[in-house]
């Protein structure tokens, strides 16, 4: 992986629903009319015309994505993905690879520059977020070396925890190309 690709991708703790991003991920259910986490708080802060229009969509399979407006968020664009539940099977990785490569092509479709994703699958859904976050990251790398232009990829933990294992993740594989690069000047 390229620094300059990693330096694109940050870990924050915090609330998603009140970033200033051109779109937030949103962790959803396949029926996309709320829930529990960060499904339902995304509901109760983009405001009922963010029901209204998931009712038009119809849903969303494991591993696809859809797109809405942001509504009452900061946001302008939500991407609603729909994570496995994790069973420990290989399937499961395949699927939530599906989550972060989808959204990101439908950010890109929509001119997205800018994008926060939740630990997707990590809350209710049971994915071990250190499996987790070697996905979000190899997939958003392989995402971002092929679009340069994007901006920024942003991973908003609400957990401590989940947050400390992420920054750790990012630090490492920076870490890591640093010394690639050293030596490939040598």
């Amino acid at each position: 992986m390229k620094s300059k690709t990693l330096n694109k991708l940050e870990a924050i703790q915090g609330d998603i629903t009140r970033l200033k991003v051109d779109a937030i991920v949103n962790a959803a259910n396949t029926s996309l009319l709320g829930g529990g986490g960060v499904d339902g708080a995304i509901h109760r802060a983009a405001g009922p015309k963010l029901l209204e229009e998931c009712r038009r969509i119809g849903g969303c399979p494991t591993g696809e994505a859809r797109i809405t407006k942001g509504y009452n968020l900061p946001a302008r664009h939500i991407i609603h993905t729909v994570g496995p539940v994790y069973r420990g099977k290989p399937s499961d990785s395949r699927l939530l690879q599906n989550c972060y490569d989808n959204s990101l092509a439908l950010a890109l479709a929509n001119n997205i520059a800018s994008i926060a994703f939740p630990a997707i699958s990590c809350g209710v859904y049971g994915y071990p977020v250190r499996d987790a976050v070697t996905i979000a990251v190899n997939a958003s790398c392989r995402f971002l070396e092929k679009n340069p232009a994007f901006d920024k990829i942003l991973f908003v933990l609400f957990s401590k925890h989940d947050h400390d294992v992420y920054v750790d993740h990012i630090e490492k594989l920076k870490k890591k190309t640093i010394i690639c690069y050293f030596y490939r000047q040598y």
